[in-house]
């Protein structure tokens, strides 16, 4: 065998989300482009916002000597100074840069966080549904992860997550706005989940560490307002990206952020650097960082996600789904009849629709539909999820 076993059984269980993409290949080339409506991936088709292009050209246009050569792990002073401004303004709290290190986007940040803490055998709770690769990143580096179910309000139980902590817990990561269910969490929450972990925390005599995946921080609807967990909690870490609202997915720019008033800090931020360049990231892209440096207080149109949102939103309650209306993020999450996920999604590529199953987010009886797609793919899909709902 030219690969090893584990990567063999991983291969075997491979995201979802990529094999509904191959599966629209195939359907794309059986009933024509046009006649698939793909609701499957997060790759969001808007283009970036036209001052990500001004200064994209103005870099480009006037090269300085070693812009493009190695610089220091971390990422450039500049940038990451420009990062803590932005989000100390957003959070309310003193970020510097050398809170800071940039990374080749956030799936790279969440990497380079767990290789940097955990020990072979510790335990990261993951609140479900969630996003699935967060399973095998925290395998990647000898983590055991620990499954803790929603409520029915996609809304993480405090008493739960409690009841889940034990001696080998070191972390939990936290996906607010939330993929797949656009739920974004609240104050109140949060707080609930800072005492649990506060309280645990003092009882085991280590620090249970929050790492908070946040892509999707300014893509949030109806005029809510984001709510940090590193207001809430000390022990917290940011892990982030440009991706999703700059719409820069395939540059891989985004960072790790430690919350200013972090034990250990130093230590920590020393941790990361190492880590970044050990798993081969090295730094985050030059060019990229040197962009994103002046674009801080840009973003896509959220007015226009919300547009989509509401549309989208609105067929599938008039076609008969059960569905929580998302605050945040491009995902709806709906439950599917009968709770068959799987049967139901592929039942649906007979109508020329792509989905993911709530299966692969550990959720079952559920679909994730994305709307980071154009208006047309939108009506198609509607048009195909209402004979699916309707005929079934």
């Amino acid at each position: 065998m030219a690969v090893s076993a584990k990567t063999a059984e991983g291969m075997r269980h491979s995201s979802w989300i990529r094999r509904m993409f191959e599966a629209g290949e195939e359907l794309k080339a059986r009933l024509g482009p046009e006649n698939v409506f793909d609701l499957s991936l997060g790759n969001p088709i808007d283009e970036p916002p036209v001052e990500f292009l001004r200064e994209l050209m103005r870099q480009t246009h006037n090269p300085r000597p070693g812009m493009h050569r190695y610089m220091a792990n971390a990422g450039y002073p500049a940038t990451r100074a420009a990062v803590a401004t932005a989000i100390s303004k957003e959070l309310g709290l003193s970020f510097k840069g050398s809170d800071i290190v940039m990374t080749c986007g956030a799936a790279a940040g969440l990497n380079v966080v767990l290789k940097t803490m955990l020990n072979a055998g510790d335990e990261v709770i993951v609140v479900s549904p969630y996003f699935p690769e967060y399973l095998s990143y925290i395998d990647n580096h000898g983590g055991i992860v620990r499954i803790v179910e929603a409520g029915d309000d996609f809304l993480p139980i405090p008493e739960k997550i409690e009841q889940a902590i034990s001696g080998k817990t070191r972390a939990i990561i936290l996906n607010t706005p939330n993929n797949p269910t656009g739920v974004v969490y609240n104050e109140e929450l949060l707080g609930g989940l800072a005492s649990v972990l506060e309280r645990q925390s003092h009882r085991l005599g280590h620090s249970i560490y929050l790492i908070s995946d946040e892509p999707y921080r300014r893509l949030i609807y109806d005029g809510i307002q984001f709510s940090s967990p590193l207001n809430h909690y000390r022990q917290a870490i940011i892990a982030t990206s440009f991706s999703k609202d700059l719409s820069l997915p395939g540059e891989r720019i985004g960072y790790i952020a430690v919350n200013p008033e972090i034990d250990d800090k130093d230590e920590l931020v020393a941790g990361f650097i190492y880590a970044n360049r050990v798993l081969g990231f090295v730094n985050a892209p030059a060019l990229m960082q040197n962009v994103v440096t002046n674009l801080m207080n840009a973003t896509v149109s959220v007015a226009e996600y919300q547009h989509r949102r509401d549309y989208l939103y609105k067929g599938l309650i008039k076609a008969g789904y059960n569905v929580i209306k998302p605050q945040g993020a491009f995902y709806l999450f709906p439950g599917v009849p009968g709770g068959e996920d799987i049967n139901f999604v592929q039942r649906l590529m007979e109508y020329g629709v792509l989905a993911v199953p709530g299966s692969g987010f550990g959720r079952e009886g559920y679909m994730r539909l994305s709307f980071c797609v154009n208006q047309v793919t939108l009506e198609g899909a509607v048009k195909g999820l209402t004979k699916a709902i309707q005929e079934g």
